[in-house]
């Protein structure tokens, strides 16, 4: 059986005289003499000095950037400057040599679309093991915080027949021979042949699912992978994430617009209570990437810092009209800076929701009221027949996290917005049928899991939050 102690417990209550053991892999060796080692378990590493004359030499050529390794060894007092503790070694073990003139990444710095490319190997960095780390906090949070306040955890279908935003951007799920498949009599794609036996697609979201169990259970929640056919090579999208989707019965705008704020701070601060050192890290290395800007393109305050003062202000709350009047009375409009016009009914750019919570306010900004027609079906109605109880949470340097609303619980007003969609009521027939049937007034939303990470990490492609991206041209591993 194989005993070591992990490098964050060690540290801790560092057991000084005693003999440890610790496994890892090389963060750097220097001089033949002193290693760093690191072995995931949080940002710390521990020095190891290796007595050459103790070792034989092919086992010291061995010791190299990212080699892991395990060592035995008395714990002492450093006798050098940054760091407390040290690893004087008695025994080496190489558990898996490197050899730099193979290994991609090389111990100096690399650029995120390198690392990118080389993913199998991005999380052994230390940018990416904190970020990593962090995501890995926020999922826990996220189950902890909906267990906690009397949610139940609801797993909706990934394949589903049917598009729950409208918007076609959709993965095909097929068994049909791609270069000829069965035809119908008028030539069409025969889907009655098919697996299962009509066209269906990786899903969009769970919500339209997630309400079934709302109207049964009051409170659920989803957290799993959704899907978006969607072209968009950017820093703020992907193929493949994840979403959080929270639906709760018996509730109009206004409670989820509480719960999407409470939510959030309750997020960020279970990271800032349990993973400060990562934070930390990462806060310095984006104050060293700053270093060389402009003032005005610096972030205003450090990553922890934004944080902190996300959780400890009150969300800005205005309608999408009110939101529209400040940006076309902007000084940055009126000098046309924005690069996509404004007008009532379009939809806002991430320019546009940067503005409000990066220049206007200051702070997260909750839009609601959003007209009708760039707004999905099921999205409330409201009274002047223009607008939807649609909202949506906006934070400084990623746009949008939160897209929510009431859901029409009408029947009527439910089919007749479908009708004008263009959405097949009989595809959605046992949708329907829960406003026939002891429907009640009911809100969710949905949270993009990576843009979370994104903002509470400080990093700045969402495709760095996410172990394996998923992109346009880009499906390794």
């Amino acid at each position: 059986m194989i005993v070591r102690q992990e490098i964050k417990a060690l540290l801790q209550q560092p057991p000084i005289g005693q003999e440890v053991t610790v496994m890892g892999w090389v963060r750097a060796w220097r001089g033949n003499r002193f290693m760093v080692l690191n072995d995931g378990s949080g940002p710390e590493t521990l020095q190891v000095v290796v007595d050459g004359d103790q070792f034989d030499e092919a086992t010291l050529r061995q010791i190299g950037f990212h080699a892991c390794v395990g060592v035995t060894g008395t714990l002492a007092e450093s006798q050098g400057s940054g760091q407390a503790v040290e690893v004087l070694a008695t025994d080496l073990t190489i558990y898996g040599a490197n050899d730099l003139s193979k290994y991609p990444l090389q111990p100096k710095k690399q650029s995120m679309e390198f690392l990118r490319d080389n993913a199998q190997f991005r999380m052994r960095t230390n940018t990416f093991s904190s970020v990593f780390r962090v995501r890995h906090g926020v999922a826990y949070a996220v189950n902890k915080y909906f267990n906690d306040r009397g949610y139940y955890y609801l797993h909706t279908p990934i394949i589903t027949g049917n598009d729950a935003e409208g918007a076609g951007e959709m993965f095909r799920v097929s068994v049909l021979d791609p270069v000829n498949p069965p035809k119908t009599e008028d030539g069409k794609i025969d889907y009655d042949q098919d697996f299962f036996g009509k066209p269906t697609n990786l899903t969009v979201s769970g919500q339209l699912q997630a309400e079934i169990g709302a109207l049964a259970l009051g409170k659920v929640y989803t957290f799993g992978p959704t899907f978006r056919a969607e072209n968009s090579n950017t820093s703020r999208h992907l193929a493949e994430f994840w979403m959080i989707e929270p639906e709760i019965a018996f509730a109009d705008l206004d409670n989820d617009m509480d719960l999407a704020e409470d939510f959030v701070k309750y997020l960020i601060n279970y990271c800032l209570e349990h993973y400060a050192e990562d934070l930390k890290f990462l806060d310095d290395r984006i104050q060293e990437l700053e270093k060389n800007m402009k003032a005005t393109d610096r972030r205003p305050m450090g990553l922890v810092d934004t944080l902190k003062f996300v959780v400890a202000n009150e969300f800005a709350r205005v309608t999408y009209t009110e939101a529209l009047d400040i940006l076309i009375r902007s000084k940055t409009y009126k000098k046309g800076k924005f690069e996509f016009p404004l007008s009532w009914g379009a939809d806002l750019q991430a320019e546009h929701e940067r503005y409000l919570v990066e220049k206007h306010f200051e702070r997260p900004v909750i839009v609601r009221d959003y007209p009708k027609d760039i707004k999905a079906f099921y999205m409330r109605q409201n009274e002047d027949g223009k607008t939807v109880a649609a909202m949506d949470v906006l934070f400084p340097y990623i746009g949008e996290v939160i897209g929510g609303s009431q859901r029409e619980e009408r029947e009527d007003k439910l089919r007749q917005r479908m009708q004008e969609m263009d959405v097949h009521a009989d595809e959605l027939d046992w949708y329907l049928q829960l406003r026939t049937f002891g429907g009640c007034p009911h809100a969710g939303f949905g949270l993009g899991f990576e843009r979370i990470v994104q903002f509470i990490t400080g990093m700045g492609n969402i495709r760095d939050v996410i172990p394996f991206p998923r992109a346009p041209r880009l499906a390794q591993f």
